[in-house]
């Protein structure tokens, strides 16, 4: 990479923590800058794809560049990629001045620093951080959920990735080891997924909850990690009363331990 001239102090750095110094008016007719407009800080679900944003203004016949900080690899140069890795490449729409890095299929590797560069003399760049983390599934709510008999059944799964299209089928729920069956004799179960700006959201409803219908929930994407709720359906009994009996219940024991432990002390002692 010896023809690309990414060597020289940093008169500008942009990162997360803020930008030092800032060119004026004057100096950013003659050099090029960073419109300071996206974020420094991107999140990204493994398996999908991410873009960096970079803005360089006024950079005549200067290049633009990417560069993996943890390795120092350059991964792109003007519009050509450097990396033998195919998931990268720049999102460079003619005449714009956005020069975005577009890592396709994320892995947990990817997480870091990453520069996009101007080979100015001495040369410029922004850093934008990188944060990967793992698809799965989130149920709103407690991890204990109660319902009165008769009552209905309400769950909610998120999955902070997209399924294409959002279907039934891309998210699956289990009551215990069993798929829950939407055309079973017991009729009233219904199940509503829908594609959200975050990812994918489904929720089961039972209606006029049985005793039966109690037991573990898990909420199955087919691309993330599951999630599971624990439903409690009541025969009459509100779950402050239960809560309120094990208290009572821990308290009585506490007193008698210590009472136990009083007696025994008072009879040492004789």
């Amino acid at each position: 990479m010896g023809g690309f001239p990414f060597s020289g102090s940093v008169r500008r750095h942009v990162s997360g923590l803020g930008v030092l110094p800032a060119l004026s008016s004057a100096e950013r007719t003659e050099r090029p800058y960073f419109d300071d407009v996206s974020p420094r800080n991107v999140s990204a679900v493994v398996g999908e794809s991410a873009v960096l944003r970079c803005r360089a203004k006024h950079i005549g016949n200067r290049t633009v560049s990417w560069m993996r900080k943890r390795d120092l690899h350059i991964l792109t140069s003007h519009i050509f990629t450097y990396t033998g890795d195919a998931r990268f490449s720049v999102l460079h729409p003619e005449p714009s001045d956005d020069w975005d890095l577009k890592i396709d299929y994320v892995q947990p590797r990817d997480a870091g620093v990453y520069e996009c560069q101007i080979n100015t003399e001495p040369k410029i760049n922004m850093a934008v951080m990188l944060s990967v983390e793992a698809a799965a599934a989130t149920i709103w709510g407690s991890q204990d959920v109660y319902v009165k008999k008769g009552s209905t059944i309400s769950l909610t799964c998120s999955v902070n990735v997209h399924s294409s299209p959002p279907s039934s089928a891309s998210v699956l729920w289990y009551h215990g080891n069993a798929v829950v069956d939407f055309d079973s004799p017991r009729g009233g179960i219904s199940l509503e997924t829908e594609k959200t700006e975050g990812g994918t959201t489904s929720k089961l409803l039972v209606t006029k909850a049985a005793l039966t219908d109690s037991g573990n929930y898990t909420c199955v994407p087919n691309n993330a990690h599951p999630a599971s709720v624990s439903v409690h359906v009541l025969n009459g009994e509100h779950p402050a009363a239960m809560q309120t009996s094990n208290r009572a219940t821990y308290l009585t024991s506490q007193l008698s331990c210590a009472l136990i432990t009083y007696l025994l002390s008072s009879m040492a002692g004789r």
